[in-house]
């Protein structure tokens, strides 16, 4: 298998840079290309369980960059680097397992959050009830919009208590639950389903909206809320919205959501920004310049996570190309994928765009129809705002219907999908994207 040329592999990374969003994480830096043969790509991740993620979340990212950098049908595929240890055997490395819950990460405790204005009730009641568990604002219930620090304060309680004695912990995401009770359905385990959540000392559930339209799960919900509130142990959750505006859920749910404490976190000000990114930077190792430092608070003014992820693309950008974390690599790596000079694309522009192109009105768009002929050019309004402009995930759902941050996602890596197997679908978005950008002028 050939060798890979540095330089292919520096068009790659920048592309993946560009256009990868959350998709990249930290330790994307440490992926090495292989060779290129036969119109596949190989890439080596540092462990297994990088490479489950490359494979389910990063192949459509890597395989369009390498396309497009080599102008041919380029495939991508990820080794993992030989361990040093075997795994038993008839253990798949990277297996989805049904049943889990979520595992703690040890980064995610009070002492790694960083407090200002937006989050401190969040941050204070947390507290409290890490001190004093089902006594103490139960249930606590904590929104915000995608990446302001919900997950991170559920489970810096989970640790605080942890750390503190035997207490049991059930920390999962709300759609595990969804998929734990079908499966127990399924398999005809509902008692000990009911046992295993009913049993806890501290149940903690991330993104409860994922309760919407799940009839039979509210049910079960509601009846374990009851028996953990009873026995006075602690309930705590987090959505991207307050209680009452979670669609379809049932009225009792949405009073007892209200009966510990509600508090909200909201978007981080610029000084805030400033520390987070001090933090971040300097938990990965990694040593910014003050000016740096204050260009990645200034720009990025979404959330928490696009500040990591702009540390990333900074860090990452410095060590392909081998220099120096100074003001004007942070520009470069921070321009990727926003049109430079001039002023910035608007969604407004972009669905003007789309609209004129697929004849689709904007009403059909911000509507709940589902059709091929309408759903397309909403994925497509999505795509390019999600490439084109600064708005968080939740800002551009906002735009289409209310529709939350992993719809916009979806949306994304569908299209992404489409465009490498339809060249017509392909020369229409480069059409719509040189257009649009003519159009901000």
């Amino acid at each position: 298998m050939a060798a890979v040329d540095p330089r292919l592999w520096q068009q790659i990374i920048q592309h993946v840079i560009a256009h990868g969003g959350e998709v990249i994480r930290p330790w994307f830096a440490q992926l090495e290309p292989l060779g290129l043969a036969d119109g596949q790509l190989q890439i080596q991740a540092p462990g297994p369980k990088e490479q489950a993620y490359c494979r389910e979340r990063a192949a459509p990212l890597f395989t369009e960059a390498a396309q497009l950098a080599t102008g041919m049908l380029v495939s991508s595929s990820f080794l993992a680097r030989p361990a040093r240890a075997s795994h038993p055997a008839g253990v798949e490395v990277g297996a989805y397992d049904v049943d889990a819950e979520l595992p703690l990460n040890r980064d995610y405790t009070f002492g790694t959050f960083v407090i200002g204005p937006c989050n401190r009730l969040a941050h204070a009641a947390s507290l409290a009830v890490a001190e004093s568990p089902g006594k103490t604002y139960n249930p606590l219930f904590i929104h915000g919009s995608a990446g302001l620090g919900k997950t991170h304060m559920l489970q810096a309680v989970c640790q605080a208590i942890a750390a503190r004695g035997t207490a049991e912990i059930s920390f999962l995401s709300c759609e595990m639950f969804v998929n734990h009770l079908i499966k127990a359905i399924e398999t005809g385990g509902l008692r000990d389903f009911r046992y295993r959540y009913r049993h806890v000392d501290l149940l903690a559930v991330d993104d409860v909206q994922f309760l919407s339209n799940h009839d039979q799960t509210q049910e079960e919900f509601f009846h374990t809320f009851n028996t953990l509130y009873q026995s006075q142990k602690q309930i705590i959750l987090s959505c991207d919205r307050p209680p009452a505006e979670i669609p379809h859920l049932e009225e009792r749910l949405v009073s007892r959501f209200n009966w510990g404490l509600v508090a909200r976190i909201d978007r981080p000000g610029y000084e805030t920004r400033v520390a987070i990114v001090h933090k971040k930077a300097a938990a990965r190792g990694i040593a910014l310049p003050m000016d740096v430092v204050c260009f990645i608070a200034g720009t990025i003014k979404s959330n928490t996570r696009e500040l990591e992820g702009a540390i990333t693309k900074i860090a990452m950008l410095g060590q392909v190309l081998d220099r120096p974390l100074d003001l004007a690599l942070a520009e470069e790596a921070l321009g990727m994928g926003v049109p430079a000079n001039g002023p910035e694309v608007t969604i407004e522009q972009i669905i003007e765009a789309v609209t004129k192109r697929y004849s689709v009105r904007l009403a059909d768009l911000q509507s709940r129809k589902r059709t091929k002929s309408i759903s397309l050019p909403r994925q497509v309004c999505m795509y390019l705002a999600r490439d084109l402009t600064r708005h968080s995930l939740e800002e551009i759902g906002g735009y289409f219907g209310g529709r939350d941050h992993t719809t916009v996602l979806h949306a994304n890596r569908t299209v992404q999908s489409l465009r490498r197997n339809d060249p017509a679908l392909h020369a229409t978005l480069e059409h719509l994207r040189q257009e649009i950008c003519a159009a901000r002028a």
